[in-house]
């Protein structure tokens, strides 16, 4: 490698030609290509996969313009190809080629030939089903009446657990999403997302002894509390490895696939506890808690064979592993090689934009503002008021229902939820992240609203009480089919590749510290012993989802059909929100092209 080179390599100078016999036709040799690899850590400058761009708007920076005019084979300023030089030909049309099969691919055709990566996608986003057992199951216990006999105290002829605890042990999930979300991301860099992961389950197991043998509330506060740390690390590894598995086709089903987990995981919670209601004795809620152990054992068994992300692979300079990874993940009818260039490209690309990968360059340049969205949209789902879910049942109950109608009220809640976020997968093939997001953003605000409006008529009939849950369902059910999926898509998409796992651990901690006001402002807000709010929580969350809807319509932009490296590229221009799903970016263009021209 020339001296004069800024770019330091990408892959690890150890890694033997073997190791990549797709990329060598890919990365034509020049006197720069190293020569155990077979790659030359220049080639492919991104100004091919940049393309044109409408001129003059918006300024390019300099980083950009140094990076699109940079001759990366030759070192030469002027753009064009040596024809003199051995190699003179490099990443251009094979990166083209595999951007064009990315952006060509059906949703139907990307599941015939990427099984596998849809199966471990899955398979990983199972630890999101226990993220939301835990405290789904809290609320479902503070309307059980053993438990409210066990832990609670007699308040008018009737036994209930006060708002004060009930506020220290719903705690545990969202300050563990803050603290453990922020502990997963050095992990998850260092040692991988498989790692990460394993280790979790195993921490997750053990934990669950402590739920489970409590019989007092403050033995279950340090369960809740220790298992929420760990718990909150898993709504920063699946978003992260589902994204990173995948192609295009199909990434936004797989990230939005994390809402079903947690739909799955609170409904699981409601049914259960449906069914162990009556029960006279601690099973009641005893059985809930080792329920959580099943979800153990079946990552646990599988575990072994869990594919490490390709991403993390080619960052860690492992070129032989992650081609490896993608032969796994891919059918033998994919073209590895290309994959493969494509993943290093824009490794190389953001290296030389100069993106680190700590947590502090999540806010630092142009990532601020793809933090922010991250944030953003994860915070939504709490302002807008899915906290309720889970004291849904409790709330059910203090609205007026029974107990027996207010289990099976949250039991509906939830499969409408279900139903909803299956719902949303043919929305996010066909129409934009944006589109979905804002929209159902907007209806969402409008049903709080009305739903607080029928808490004003006087007397709170029954009829009334039924009124505002049905609401709550078809709120439910607009919810799992617009931000609730797509908030998993966009956090994917909108951070840079070499900050993914600190940017969607910044989220989701923020969304964790947001919930853990939440936390404690419910209970006192619905309890009949405190604020006694009923349906006129609706004015409450209305309005902060309103707030919310005007942010993301100036905010949230179009990511749909965008590769990652075309992501950074429009990031990186500073294009504004409602051009992105507009702006034209032409793969073909001319390497070296002067940016004047662009």
């Amino acid at each position: 490698m020339s001296d004069h080179d800024p770019i330091s390599p990408v892959v690890s100078d150890s890694a033997s030609t073997s190791a990549v016999p797709e990329l060598v036709p890919l990365l034509q040799r020049d006197d720069d290509t190293d020569s155990e690899t077979g790659l030359n850590p220049r080639s492919g400058d991104p100004s091919s996969s940049h393309g044109t761009f409408p001129k003059g708007y918006p300024p390019k920076s300099p980083k950009m313009e140094k990076h699109m005019t940079r001759h990366a084979t030759t070192g030469t300023e002027d753009g064009g190809a040596d024809p003199t030089k051995p190699g003179g030909l490099s990443l251009d049309s094979n990166l083209e080629e595999a951007l064009h099969f990315e952006h060509s691919l059906t949703f139907w055709e990307a599941c015939k030939l990427y099984p596998s990566a849809i199966g471990w996608s899955a398979f990983v986003s199972l630890g999101v089903i226990m993220l939301a057992f835990d405290p789904q199951l809290l609320g479902n216990l503070y309307a059980m009446p053993r438990f409210k006999l066990d832990f609670g105290y007699l308040y008018n002829g009737e036994y209930i657990i006060s708002a004060a605890w009930q506020t220290a042990l719903s705690m545990g999930n969202p300050v563990g999403q803050v603290v453990g979300a922020l502990a997963a991301g050095y992990p998850m860099e260092r040692y991988g997302r498989k790692s990460t992961f394993g280790a979790c389950v195993i921490l997750t197991a053990a934990l669950i002894f402590i739920q489970f043998f409590a019989r007092s509330l403050e033995v279950l506060l340090v369960g809740e509390l220790l298992g929420g740390l760990v718990l909150g690390c898993y709504g920063v590894i699946a978003p992260a490895y589902s994204s990173e598995v995948c192609p295009l086709a199909i990434r936004g089903i797989l990230t939005s696939y994390i809402n079903l987990c947690f739909v799955i995981g609170q409904l699981l919670a409601n049914s259960v506890c449906a069914g162990t209601s009556k029960l006279e004795d601690h099973w009641a809620y005893s059985i809930p808690f080792a329920l959580q152990w099943v979800w153990c054992a079946v990552i646990l068994g599988g575990f072994a064979w869990v594919p490490e992300s390709p991403w993390w692979l080619v960052r860690h300079g492992k070129i032989k592993e992650a081609e490896h990874v993608l032969r796994r993940l891919a059918s033998e009818k994919v073209n590895i090689g290309q994959t493969l260039a494509v993943i290093v490209e824009t490794d190389r690309l953001e290296q030389e934009l100069e993106m680190g990968s700590t947590y502090w360059d999540c806010f630092k340049g142009i990532n601020l503002r793809r933090t922010e969205i991250s944030v953003g949209v994860y915070c939504t789902q709490v302002l807008s008021g899915i906290y309720l879910i889970n004291y849904g049942t409790n709330f059910f109950n203090l609205a007026g229902l029974p107990t027996d109608q207010a289990f099976n009220m949250g039991i509906g809640f939830l499969a409408v939820g279900f139903l909803g976020t299956v719902s949303s997968w043919p929305l996010i093939v066909r129409y934009g992240r944006r589109t979905i997001y804002n929209s159902g953003l907007a209806l969402l605000v409008i049903l709080q609203l009305i739903i607080g409006i029928l808490d004003c008529i006087p007397g709170r009939p029954s009829n009334v009480v039924w009124a505002q849950s049905s609401i709550m369902l078809v709120w439910n059910f607009f919810y799992d089919i617009s931000i609730g999926p797509v908030c998993f898509v966009i956090i994917s998409e909108a951070s840079a590749t070499r900050v993914r796992s600190k940017s969607i651990a910044v989220a989701t901690a923020a969304q964790g510290a947001l919930g853990c006001a939440m936390t404690a402002a419910i209970p006192y807000m619905i309890n009949p012993d405190q604020a006694n709010m009923q349906g006129k929580l609706g004015f409450f969350f209305g309005g902060l989802a309103g707030i919310c809807l005007i942010w993301a319509y100036f905010r949230v932009p179009e990511t749909k059909g965008r590769t990652f490296e075309e992501l950074d590229i429009l990031f990186e221009r500073k294009v504004p929100t409602r051009m992105f799903g507009d702006y034209v970016i032409d793969h073909g263009a001319v390497r070296g092209q002067n940016p004047e021209d662009l």
